[in-house]
C-alpha cells in the first residue's frame, strides 16, 4: 500500500546557491545539519557551454562559514541530461567535475551528519563552484529529513 505522507513532507528544503551563471566559481550559504538524520544537497547546471564545473561540499562549524574544510566522501549521482532518467552512481568522493557535455545536469550529494568532522564541531554545509564559464548557470538546493528526532517543526538549518 502506497504511504499517503508527501514524500517532502518529512523534508526540509533550504537553497544554498539561487541560480547564477558561474563564470568566476562561487560557494553557497552554509546551513546546519546538526538536527539532521541525512541530507542530499541536489545541484542543478544549465550547461550552456562545453567548459566543466568542479563542484564541492564543503563543511564549517557555524553557519557564517566559520573554518571552513572539505567533507570526507560522499555518496555522487548524476543525471546527466533530462532525458536520461536514471541517477548514475559516482565514485565515493567530496568533489565532483562535470561532463563537457551541453546539457541540464544534476548532482546529487547524500550526507551522513555522522561523517562530518564533528569531533573537531562540523556541522554545517553548503557547495561551492567552481570557475567556469558565463554560458553556465547553476543552482544547489540542500534537502534535509528526516530529522533526528521527531518533533512537530522541522529544526532550523539557518542557526547554529
Amino acid at each position: 500500500m502506497a504511504s499517503s505522507v508527501p514524500i517532502l513532507a518529512s523534508a526540509m528544503i533550504e537553497n544554498l546557491l539561487a541560480p547564477a551563471a558561474d563564470a568566476g566559481g562561487r560557494t553557497g550559504t552554509y546551513k546546519s545539519l546538526k538536527l539532521a538524520h541525512r541530507a542530499s544537497v541536489l545541484v542543478k547546471i544549465n550547461q550552456g557551454n562545453a567548459a566543466t564545473i568542479l563542484l564541492s561540499l564543503l563543511q564549517a562549524t557555524a553557519v557564517a562559514g566559520t573554518g571552513s574544510k572539505a567533507t570526507a566522501a560522499m555518496q555522487i549521482f548524476v543525471k546527466d541530461s533530462d532525458a536520461a532518467g536514471a541517477w548514475v552512481r559516482q565514485t565515493d568522493a567530496a568533489t565532483f567535475t562535470t561532463s563537457a557535455g551541453v546539457t541540464i545536469k544534476y548532482v546529487r550529494f547524500d550526507i551522513d551528519p555522522s561523517r562530518l568532522d564533528v569531533a573537531g564541531g562540523f556541522d554545517c554545509v553548503t557547495v561551492s563552484t567552481g570557475a567556469s564559464n558565463a554560458a553556465n548557470i547553476t543552482s544547489a538546493d540542500l534537502i534535509i529529513g528526516p530529522a533526528r528526532y521527531a518533533e512537530d517543526a522541522p529544526p532550523n538549518a539557518i542557526a547554529d
